[in-house]
Formats: structure tokens, sequence, C-alpha cells
């Protein structure tokens, strides 16, 4: 119990209070009240100045002395560093376990340590006028937030921060100078290079706060949120920012507001602010991406009743009469064409003349989206001071595990220092054994995809014969639509979705170690790595499956009599064919599933169970009195926000971007459940980071990092994909060449295609094995192949060929007219607004006047004083001269 006496003259004011609190203190059931009184729920340490930047805590444990010891060496050590120190015994704590340690730093501590990181403060109040109003700007002012949410701050220029030119910025309180989040920042950037051992033992892989907290010397490591996020904090020196977050930016009902972006990086730091105006602006470009898929849709309805393709396969005296080759071997009857006539319906919806223009359409998009953000990028940038942080953080954020693993010491040619280094066979074996895991793990996830698909052609043919023994009594209570590809394709997806589970799992952790085992020099290189490592994991267990679906199934079928076998003819696993639709609509019906459930799945997972989560924690926090549930304890209950937190979040983006892209040609609705979704994710993440998660520690980043390059390659990808997926999956090409080239009678109309792109197979001369154990006398399938009898019998017709010519003709002029417009466009719209190129021209020559003119205004004064002092001594000599020699007279 501490009270400055001196405070007051009057000490006796001071005593009775003092004495009241040290009996109320003594009481039973009296230990939650603050010794001094004082609100508890507070970001101060008890003398209400000094601000709390940072927060440990720990509880006592069997191995409690080894512990302690680490402990008062780390915090020693602190004290060293300038940084001041305050503890909580655990009597005052809710649990009466945990002992919290209170940081903060002075300014002494601030200044030098934001002159080590370069960090960015103002010196001059902009001198840029505001742009101008945009006419019709009434029409957005129901989207907008108050300008004091979407401003916190004026516009300043601002240069690195120099502590021997203190005088030269806009200092007007040391105590408020430096925001909380770069506060944190600079406390956790001491804490994980602070050692936890004495000076006379040199153990220095005993350093950093990550490692106290790895081997359980400490609990957690947190700075504080302002204040409660249902209501603004008492104290008039806080900033209630989190109030403002939840009020304007986290409610659902918020979902058509524009974000509080400079807020977010002012509270969160410029990492997580970039993600979310990458996330809002991915969020605007989908409403583009979403009507004209809308408007596709719309026009396969609007054409339902033109489709003579669908209305020939349901007529009872077209397709009715066409009975058709069974799919599997002996189990598999035979079945007659009018069979598939829902699903052909179905497939022209997503199969029609206006696919090929959404496909291409989609490979423009794909381009404005990242050329636009590139420019939304680089205002940000500019106006959250990142431009120059690259170089920055390359030389100076060094991660502390490098620094440790990396005895070795070499001279640094820029800096002229020495600095650790990885010898290049060190580095060569871990590269080989990084690229050797990555590949067994690649290979263990196709080899569980080849399990997958042997599956679906195993069971195909045991659910098409107890379907085929079952009465149709029983088949008919759940409807029609049960048939064996329904039955094995759900199956099937729940299997590989749970293999995609189990994989991403295990694949995390894998990905993990294997970059922790190469050591990356910085913590940019280390998150590309870790990146690049995930995404082409993902990639192949997310999309594999789709990739089947439109470039292999019915691809390599064979024909009857000579059936493509998966593992040969001892398998009897026969390749699956396509309905005589193609294999759009499952495509379509794989990627709907796939996609809409792992939206659903990941919404479930971010937004119910924290719900319930935070059910409970808002009656634990609200039932406690303020007094007596601290502002640390509250955060301390909260969920911690790992350091992989926003890296999934941009996972599960990306790979959405890889679905509306990549497949976009075979379900254009897919960028409207993005959208939908997108809306949804951007006010869950809010919530979730306001609500949810302890105060991360605030990082910087000028850009979204590796996931710019994925979704260049994931973009010029998804061209190429759409482009074989028109042309190979779609029945498109094969109608336009019956259209234009083979159509019967004088005008060209579509009638007759069905006849025409069936082969007819003579029933007598297929093998025993391929024939069904009982049903018609059927002879068709689906293929260009000459017919029995032929000289060229059960080979492929001239149409096969001249199909296949107009399918590579279509993929190379669709290419090269999206690849044309792609690069066009980018080399059209500038990465960097002129706007921005010339407000940074004028900050670094505002810079370069206003430490010129400051330099020489020190130098004048210098100058000055010496002459001042010149002349002084000048006078008292003189003074001396003629007393001297008044003396002598």
């Amino acid at each position: 119990m501490c009270v400055d006496f001196t405070l007051s003259a009057d000490v006796t004011v001071l005593f009775i209070p003092y004495l009241w609190f040290s009996l109320a203190a003594a009481l039973p059931g009296a230990s939650h009240i603050d010794k001094l009184g004082q609100n508890r729920d507070s970001v101060f340490f008890r003398d209400g100045v000094r601000r709390i930047d940072f927060v440990l805590s720990y509880v006592d444990d069997k191995d409690g002395d080894k512990k302690a010891e680490r402990r008062r060496e780390f915090e020693a050590n602190l004290e060293k560093a300038g940084l001041e120190l305050e503890t909580e015994d655990k009597s005052e704590s809710d649990d009466r376990k945990t002992y919290y340690l209170k940081i903060h730093a002075p300014w002494e501590v601030l200044a030098t340590y934001a002159d080590v990181l370069k960090i960015k403060v103002p010196f001059k109040a902009s001198d840029i006028p505001k742009a101008r109003e945009v006419p019709l700007e009434w029409l957005t002012q129901p989207f907008r937030l108050p300008d004091n949410i979407m401003r916190p701050e004026p516009d300043y220029f601002t240069a690195p921060f120099d502590k021997s030119k203190v005088d030269f910025f806009l200092i007007d309180d040391k105590d408020t100078f430096f925001p909380p989040s770069t506060r944190n920042r600079i406390v956790y950037y001491i804490m994980t290079r602070c050692p936890y051992y004495k000076e006379d033992r040199l153990e220095k892989d005993k350093t950093g706060i990550k490692r106290l907290l790895n081997n359980g010397t400490y609990t957690s490591a947190y700075p504080l949120h302002d204040c409660k996020y249902w209501k603004k904090a008492q104290d008039m020196q806080c900033e209630s920012e989190r109030y403002h977050l939840y009020k304007y930016w986290a409610g659902f009902l918020c979902f058509y507001k524009e974000q509080p972006l400079n807020l977010i990086k002012k509270y969160y730091g410029e990492k997580i602010g970039i993600y979310f105006a990458w996330l809002g602006f991915y969020t605007e470009m989908l409403f583009f991406a979403a009507v004209m898929g809308v408007i596709c849709f719309v026009y396969g309805v609007l054409s339902y009743e033109d489709n003579i393709t669908s209305k020939e396969i349901c007529d009872p005296d077209i397709g009715g009469m066409i009975v058709m080759c069974p799919l599997c071997d002996k189990k598999c009857s035979y079945w007659k064409l009018n069979s598939t006539c829902l699903s052909s319906w179905q497939s022209h919806l997503f199969d029609n003349e206006g696919t090929v223009f959404f496909a291409m359409f989609m490979g423009i998009w794909v381009t404005l989206f990242l050329e636009f953000w590139k420019r939304r990028q680089a205002r940000l940038e500019y106006e959250w001071d990142l431009v120059d942080f690259e170089e920055e953080q390359q030389q100076l954020q060094i991660r502390p595990e490098y620094e440790l693993k990396c005895t070795g010491r070499r001279l640094n040619r820029i800096t002229q220092e020495m600095e650790p280094y990885l010898p290049f066979p060190s580095k060569c074996a871990r590269f080989c054994l990084s690229g050797a895991t990555v590949l067994f793990w690649t290979c263990l996830i196709v080899a569980c995809i080849m399990g997958v698909i042997a599956y679906r052609l195993a069971v195909y043919a045991a659910f098409a014969s107890v379907m085929k023994d079952s009465p149709t009594s029983k088949i008919q209570l759940v409807g029609s639509l049960i048939t064996p590809q329904l039955a094995t394709s759900v199956t099937a997806s729940c299997i590989n979705f749970v293999i995609i589970l189990i994989l991403n799992f295990l694949y995390e952790h894998v990905a993990i170690w294997i970059t922790d085992m190469e050591i990356p020099k910085t913590h940019l290189e280390y998150e590309n790595k870790l990146t690049m490592k995930m995404f082409m994991f993902q990639f192949v267990n997310y999309y594999s499956s789709c990739f089947y679906v439109a470039f292999f199934k019915g691809k390599f079928v064979g024909y009857p009599g000579n059936y493509t076998y998966m593992f040969g003819k001892w398998s009897k696993l026969r390749n699956e064919e396509c309905a005589p639709g193609g294999c759009l609509i499952e495509l379509t019906t794989q990627l709907l599933i796939v996609m809409a459930g792992k939206q659903m799945v990941g919404n479930v997972q971010e937004a119910l169970l924290p719900l319930l989560r935070n059910w409970w924690g808002s009656r634990k926090g609200r039932s406690h009195p303020e007094s007596t549930y601290s502002r640390w304890e509250q955060d301390h209950d909260l969920q911690n926000f790992s350091q992989f937190g926003l890296f999934y979040e941009y996972l599960e983006m990306v790979i959405q971007f890889g679905f509306i892209t990549l497949f976009v040609a075979s379900f254009p609705l897919a960028p409207l459940l993005a959208l939908f979704n997108n809306i949804l994710e951007v006010r869950v993440d809010a919530w979730k980071f306001t609500t949810q998660f302890r105060r991360p520690v605030a990082a910087k980043a000028r850009n979204i990092g590796a996931w710019e390059e994925i979704l260049n390659v994931v973009a010029i990808l998804s061209v190429v994909t759409n482009a074989f997926i028109v042309a190979f999956t779609s029945d498109m090409i094969p109608r336009l060449v019956y259209l234009y080239a083979y159509h019967t009678g004088s005008k060209a109309t579509m009638r007759g295609y069905i006849d025409n792109s069936l082969s007819f197979y003579n029933i007598s001369q297929i093998p025993d094995a391929n024939l069904p154990e009982a049903g018609e006398n059927p002879s068709w399938y689906r293929d260009y192949r000459y017919p029995p009898g032929h000289e060229k019998q059960y080979t492929h017709t001239m149409q096969f060929w001249h199909i296949l010519a107009a399918k590579l003709a279509f993929i190379v002029i669709m290419e090269h007219v999206v690849f044309v417009v792609k690069f066009f466009v980018a080399w059209l719209i500038p990465d960097v607004p002129a706007e921005v190129k010339a407000r940074i021209k004028r900050e670094r020559f505002l810079v370069q006047e206003y430490l010129h003119n400051y330099e020489v205004e020190k130098l004048k004064m210098q100058l000055s004083q010496s002459f001042f002092m010149c002349l002084l001594v000048t006078v008292e000599l003189m003074k001396a001269v003629k007393s001297s020699v008044y003396s002598a007279t």
C-alpha cells in the first residue's frame, strides 16, 4: 500500500481513507476492493498517470522455483532496459491464482526505440487540400460513417523519429505523442530480445518472451483494450476506440456501411488494417462479378424453352426410344436416355451461350480487381506512412529465433556491421529436407484423392446393383432423384471432406515445423514461406476433386467392348462416364458442395462457437462490479490472437477466390455466394476482433505480402482452366460444330443433335465381362465413332476430329483475347495514382527542406551562443586587464 503523503499539506486528510481501506482489505470477502479505492477497470498504474502498455500473467505451479528464477531475471532485465513494472498479487485477482505484471514504457524508452525502429511521426500539418466533393455525393451518404470515426487523426506530414531532434516534431504531450498501438509494439520489441539469464552466464538461447510463454514461465502476454466494447470508458484519458469500433463496425446491421479503416489501423496496427482494407475491396469488386453472374443465370432461365437438346432427350418418341449401354460392368443395367431429362434441363441453366461470355468477363474482372487493388494499396501506403517500410523491415526486423540459432557472424556490406547468418551448406540441406517433406505430403493428398476416385468407381456398381434389386416402392419414399450417380457422389463428397479436414489439421503443424526448420531471417520472409507451403497444400486439397471432374472424368472411357480401366482390367474399376449433357452439371454440383460447405463450416466455427463463449463471458463481465473486475483480468479471459490468426483469414479468402475464378465457367452464381459470405465475413471478423480476442500486438505491413503473388498466379491460371472447361467439360463446342457444319435441313437448328452425338454398337459383340445380367437390347453410347460394319468401325469419325480442332482453336483464341485485354488493362492503369505520387514527392521535399532549415537555425543559435560567449569572455578579460592596470598604478 503506497500513498504519497507529499501530495497534500494535510496528512490527516490522507491518513483517514488510507486507514479505512486497510481495514476493509482485512475483512473477509473484501480482498477485491482496490487498495486505493480507484476503479480497476483502468488502463493506468495505481497512480492513475502511467499507462499500462503491456501485461504479463503467471501462476505458481509445481515447477515454481525455476520459473520464479526466470521471472526475476527477466523482470530485472526489463527494468534495466528502462521499463517500469507493477505487480498485482494473486489475492487481488478473480481466481485467486493469477499474478499480473503491468509494464509501462516511459518517454525515454519510447523515444530511444522509436529512433531505432524509424517510426514515422508528424512534424507539420498537411497543407494539401482535401479532395473535392463528387457530384451526387449525397447518394452515398447512407453508407458513410461520422467523420470523426473515419478520420480519427488529422492529416500530417511525417518523418522518421530522431531523438536528437525532438523539438523538430509536433510534440504537444509526451504521454500521448505515441499512440497505444505504437507503445505496445515498442514494448513487445524489447521483450522479444530481453534475456532471462544472469550476466555471468552466456546462455544466449534463454532470450525473449516467446520462449518464456512456451515453457510456461508466463501464461500470457498482451496489450490492453482501452475500454469495454459495449460502453465508453469512464476515464476521460481513454479514447474508447474499442467502443467506437464495436458500435460502427462490428455490428451486423452495419453491413452496408463503409469500414473505418483509419480507426482500425490506429487501434490494431497497419497489418490488420491492410487485411480489412483488402477484404472490403474484394467484397466491393465481387458485387460486379455477382451481377454479371446473375445476368448469365437469368439468361439460362429465360432461354429454357428454346433448349431443343433437352426437349429431344425428354421426348418419349426420341429420348424414350433410345436405350443406352450400361455405365458399369455386370451390375449396371441398360437405361433409357430420357431418364436424364432433369439433369439435361439443369445443365442448360449453366451450359449455354452466356457461359463463354461470362468466362471471358471473369478473366478481365480478375485483372481489374488486382490492378485497382494495387492503386488502393498505394494510397493506403502513403496515408499510413508505409512507403519506405519494406527496406526498414528487412534491415531491422530480424527474428529473434534467427539471431539465436545462427551463431556465425559476417560483415553486412550495406550497414558495415557484423550480423548473424546461416551457412550455405546448412541452408541447402534444410531446403532439400523442406522440399522433400512438401512433396511427400502433396503426393499423400493425391493418393487420397485417387482412393476417393477408386471408391466412386467401386461403389457405383454396388449402388446400381442394390437399387436395381430394390422394390420401386422403397425408392419412391424419398423421390425419384435417388440414382447410383447421386448416391456415389454424396458419399464420395463426404469422405473427401473428412479427408480434407484431417489432412488440413496434420499439414498445418507440418508446415509450421518445416518453416521453423528453415530459420527464415525476417518476419516477412517467415510469413511468405509459410504462406506458399500452406497454399500449395490447400490448392491440391480443395481443388483436386474439381479438377478431376472438369478435366478427367468422361475423357478416357473407351467404348463398349474396349473400355478403359483405372488400374487395368484386373481392377474391374471402369472409368466414369459423363451424362449425355456433359460433365458440366456435375462440376457445378461439386463446386457448389465444396465451396458452400466450406463457407458454412467456416462461418459456424467463426461465429456460432464464439457466440456461446461471448454469451458466457458477457454474463461474467457484466455481473462483476467495475471496481473488482480489472481491465487486465477482462482481457485475460479473452481468446489469444495467435501469430497465425490473420494468416488463416487470408487463406480462407484466397481459397474462395480460387473457387470463383478457376471454375466459375461452370457456376456463374459462385461470385454471388462469395459476396453474401464476405458481407457476413467482414462483420464476423470485426466482431471477433472487438469482442472475442485480446488486443493483438500492433504490427506493420505495407501490403498483403505473398498473397498478392498467389492471387496473380491464380488469375492467370483461371483463364486457362475456364477456357478448358468451356472447351472440354461443357457441351458448347460440339453443339456449335453441329449447328454450323452438321445440321440437317436448310435452316441451322439443333434438331437432330442428340441422335448425331450418339454412336451405335452391336450388342452381340460385347464381351461377357461387360455384358449386363439382364435387360433390353440397346446399342447406343456417347461418342463419335463409326458404326459396326463400317470399314473403320468403332474408330473416331471425322466429326470427332473437327470438334477436337474447334476445341483447341477456341482455347487458343479465348486465352489470347483475354490475355491481350488483361495486359492492356494492366498497362493502362498505373499501380500508383498520380495524386499519390505527387504527395509522396511533396512530403519528401518538405522533409528535406524542414530538416535543412532546422539544422541551419540550430547552427545559427550555436554560433550566436558561441559569439556571445566570446563577447562575455572578452569583456571579462578587459575588465581583468583594466583592474590589473589600476592596481599597478
